[in-house]
């Protein structure tokens, strides 16, 4: 309706913005600020005609009428990156809920009007969640010349859907078999593209079984959930349109306050196994190589009355997680330890912080060890919101947000100070590659509970006796950056084949974590 709408103000962004006056001749921090809080301040008064997307119901030819400070244009849309995400969002921004059933283009010489055609077209790159054109991104004003293509679509409707052995979407629309896993998202809603074993075409195939289109590949914005499309060896000679999210990219980079180390000095060193097995549930753990001493900058030691029985992560703020089972609810017995690498002497790193609360997740059963995180909330530094003097040995590990993040057999790492062969705590922090395993049920029954997890090797030469309970396991992904996979939680027999250690499921209590520290802890893209 031509009137912009904002974050409520307390959500207006503070970081890259400029500051702007407002109608009341007050001066505020953002334009998100000023559309709350100076009085009728609304989008409509640099236009007087809002954006508006047409499609001709005999030709099916786009049009858009793009307002600017003159008054505005009347545009067509150019052939180039026209798709069907595009052509859903013109059909939802006409009234039709579920998009288009077809794109495609027309020669502008065939085309025939009884009103003056535009002679300049714009193109569109929309990623298929945008209500309106105006939300996707334009650019590219050229002249249309003998022989240009430019875009068209037809609208979906109930009647003409297909019949013959059609794919039904989550939101109800049917397309084509053949249109399914083809990096084209012809329902509107993703559907098509996901749980695909593998993709037409030239898409590419995410881990996570989603299809994308070869276009999305190194342009700037993170499709898969591991960020495999932006990885290196594809980044290569890129179009317009890539460029347009080069700067997005960078300015979400600059905000990036998790999951990557100051310094990398991890080495490729083969893990041994070591120690004899143990029975029942075990607490700690056995054997691991020898860290270097800033290596694993998200590792903590939990002190409880001067002794160190449990590890954590450090997540970022005055926050560190941990397992549930390695606290109780007396904050003054404990302390956090940042930055040690031996366990009985401290570093010129090392940094001691007291803790102020320990929240233990409420649906916690010790027996079972079924929902075993807890939140370990850090003292402020005296007259300071910090809780930590910054150090470049210290550095947050990522929450992850999706439990589809990281697939089974994706090779990660553990780490704490664990028994050694003599059955005795080691005397520096150690490390260790596990592996994700896969339907861990079969390994332990029912007992094993929403929000477990397995890593290890089921045959028994590597498993959670490399770490520490409440230490981290965590994954990196395609781009570099670490999360906070997992928990050391417990094992049964360590070390022998068919009981792989058992962790908790940090992504799977994401809204219990995100609900008591806040999101800036819990994104990487935090801005």
């Amino acid at each position: 309706e031509g009137k912009c709408t904002c974050k409520p103000p307390y959500l207006c962004p503070v970081e890259n913005v400029n500051p702007v006056c407002g109608h009341d001749n007050r001066n505020y921090r953002s334009y998100c600020q000023v559309t709350h809080y100076s009085p009728r301040y609304d989008c409509y008064i640099f236009s007087q005609e809002p954006f508006r997307t047409s499609i001709d119901e005999e030709t099916g030819l786009v049009r858009l009428f793009v307002p600017d400070s003159n008054g505005g244009e009347e545009l067509l849309v150019c052939k180039k990156m026209w798709n069907m995400a595009a052509a859903n969002v013109a059909c939802k921004e006409q009234k039709k809920p579920l998009g288009a059933a077809s794109k495609n283009t027309v020669d502008y010489n065939t085309l025939t009007a009884s009103t003056q055609l535009p002679h300049r077209c714009v193109s569109v790159y929309c990623q298929g969640y945008e209500t309106s054109l105006a939300e996707c991104v334009i650019y590219d004003k050229v002249e249309v010349t003998k022989g240009s293509l430019v875009a068209t679509a037809t609208c979906y409707e109930e009647s003409t859907a297909p019949t013959d052995h059609p794919f039904t979407c989550v939101n109800g629309k049917r397309v084509a078999q053949y249109q399914t896993c083809n990096g084209i998202d012809d329902c509107g809603d993703q559907s098509d593209e996901m749980c695909c074993k593998k993709c037409r075409k030239n898409a590419f195939h995410c881990k996570t079984g989603v299809c994308i289109h070869k276009e999305a590949l190194a342009d700037g914005k993170i499709d898969c959930l591991d960020g495999e499309d932006e990885s290196n060896k594809f980044k290569s000679k890129q179009s317009k349109a890539q460029h347009i999210f080069t700067s997005t990219q960078k300015a979400l980079e600059a905000n990036l306050v998790c999951g990557i180390p100051n310094a990398t000095t991890v080495d490729d060193e083969e893990v041994v196994q070591r120690g004899k097995s143990t029975h029942g549930r075990v607490k700690r753990v056995v054997g691991g190589v020898p860290a270097k001493p800033t290596q694993i900058q998200w590792q903590i030691a939990l002190e409880e009355n001067k002794r160190i029985d449990c590890g954590g992560a450090y997540i970022g703020g005055c926050w560190v997680i941990t397992a549930a089972h390695c606290v109780r609810p007396n904050p003054r017995a404990f302390r956090v330890k940042f930055s040690l690498w031996k366990k009985s002497r401290a570093q010129d790193t090392t940094d001691i912080v007291p803790v102020e609360d320990i929240i233990i997740h409420p649906n916690y059963v010790a027996n079972t060890y079924e929902n075993d995180i807890a939140l370990v909330k850090l003292q402020k530094l005296p007259f300071t919101e910090k809780c930590l003097v910054d150090n470049p040995a210290i550095s947050a590990v990522c929450v992850p947000w999706s439990t589809h993040l990281f697939q089974p057999n994706h090779t990660c790492s553990i780490s704490g100070w664990g028994r050694t062969a003599e059955g005795r705590s080691a005397s520096v922090l150690l490390w260790a590659n596990v592996s994700l395993i896969d339907n861990c049920g079969r390994f332990y029954g029912n007992r094993f509970k929403p929000g477990m997890m397995c890593a290890g090797d089921v045959e028994g030469s590597v498993d959670s006796c490399q770490g520490d309970s409440g230490g981290p396991l965590v994954c990196v992904d395609e781009l570099g950056v670490s999360y906070l996979w997992g928990i050391v939680s417990w094992g049964e027999r360590c070390g022998q084949p068919g009981f792989p250690g058992v962790y908790t499921q940090v992504a799977h209590y994401f809204e219990w974590i995100r609900l008591h520290i806040g999101w800036s802890a819990v994104t990487k893209f935090n801005s």
